[in-house]
């Protein structure tokens, strides 16, 4: 077992002024410098239409744009690098697995993963247009899963990568969705109309408890409202030729998840049958990309949230209601254990 943590960080400002923030704490840690090696390479990868990738935020969420402005500044990049590699649009994204269940009020999320590229950062952000967050972070602007200030939950759910197109990457989407939207059908609407780079699901829930499971990929989308679980694999005729040939583990698991969700659960109770591996939803194929690396519960309704590190790891309790009202967040960092005989960032 090796030590794992996720540092915490709280903002509140315009989004230029986050953007310094965040370019200023990623300078601070070890990610720093894997994320300048990543620079070099992706830059020689491919380019990118920068008035173009412009024109997409200045359509669909303008101010976000404001942050990467701050975040190029904070590390000293042109804003054409930062744009390049933070953006979100014409990336690429590795395969991750990735479970939820989002009825009786409650929203519970594993991210399975590999934890050497784990940026590993809970932020706390309030700007000062669009709506406060809670969530962890993916590709410094992006967010992996989080909850807003009107209750909205998202998180998504790696399908396939093959036939990809130009749009925004599913971290990048997610922001957008909690900067924006404050109910389901509205994250519904906004996914209608941006261009999806892969394929995914996006599992939302909002404070009415409506939930909704979103097929995306560059050639359409397809809605299960009122869903309960979601798993790494598209369930309607219309896109299930998109799914990788090797689904039978993902499906396997959402039959778990939708036998738990007939069940009616606590938040606590949840997290426990994310967070304990003998429940059979968390996983521990690291080496496979596919390792669990923290555990996340969201209540949409009170806007409190759980999170854990790694495996049977105590839960961290945080109410982002009380910290909208200007409380701070007392802690910094958030440490717990994963079973993994590779070495990492975050030990």
């Amino acid at each position: 077992m090796q030590r794992f943590y996720i540092d915490i960080l709280q903002g509140r400002g315009s989004y230029y002024e986050l953007g310094l923030l965040a370019g200023e704490r990623l300078k601070e840690s070890p990610l720093f410098a894997a994320h300048q090696k990543r620079r070099q390479k992706s830059l020689r990868s491919y380019d990118i239409d920068f008035k173009r990738v412009k024109a997409y935020f200045q359509s669909f969420l303008p101010l976000i744009w404001e942050e990467l402005e701050g975040l190029a500044e904070s590390l000293g990049w042109s804003l054409y690098d930062a744009v390049h590699e933070y953006s979100g649009f014409q990336a690429d994204d590795v395969n991750s697995g990735c479970s939820a269940l989002m009825n009786n009020g409650v929203f519970a999320r594993n991210y399975d993963y590999h934890p050497k590229t784990y940026e590993g950062r809970l932020l706390l952000w309030q700007p000062d247009h669009g709506y406060a967050s809670v969530g962890i972070s993916g590709r410094m602007i992006g967010r992996i899963d989080g909850m807003n200030e009107k209750g909205l939950v998202i998180g998504f759910h790696f399908v396939n990568r093959r036939r990809a197109e130009d749009g925004f990457t599913c971290s990048v989407i997610a922001r957008m969705v909690l900067d924006s939207c404050a109910t389901t059908d509205q994250a519904i609407d906004l996914l209608r109309s941006i261009p999806h780079r892969h394929a995914f699901n996006y599992s939302l829930y909002d404070a009415s408890m409506h939930s909704a499971v979103v097929e995306a990929s560059p050639r359409g989308i397809q809605v299960h409202k009122q869903a309960a679980a979601c798993a790494n694999h598209f369930l309607s005729d219309t896109l299930s030729s998109e799914n990788r040939h090797h689904t039978a583990e993902s499906k396997e698991r959402l039959q778990t998840l939708q036998h738990f969700s007939e069940t009616s659960q606590s938040a606590i109770e949840r997290y426990m049958l994310f967070n304990d591996p003998a429940y059979g939803v968390f996983k521990k194929k690291y080496a496979s990309w596919a390792g669990t690396l923290h555990t996340t519960v969201y209540e949409p309704a009170s806007l409190r949230m759980l999170l854990g590190v790694g495996e049977s790891a105590h839960p961290l309790p945080i109410d982002f209601g009380r910290w909208l009202a200007g409380e701070r967040l007392p802690i910094t960092r958030v440490f717990g254990k994963i079973d993994s005989n590779e070495s990492f960032l975050h030990m």
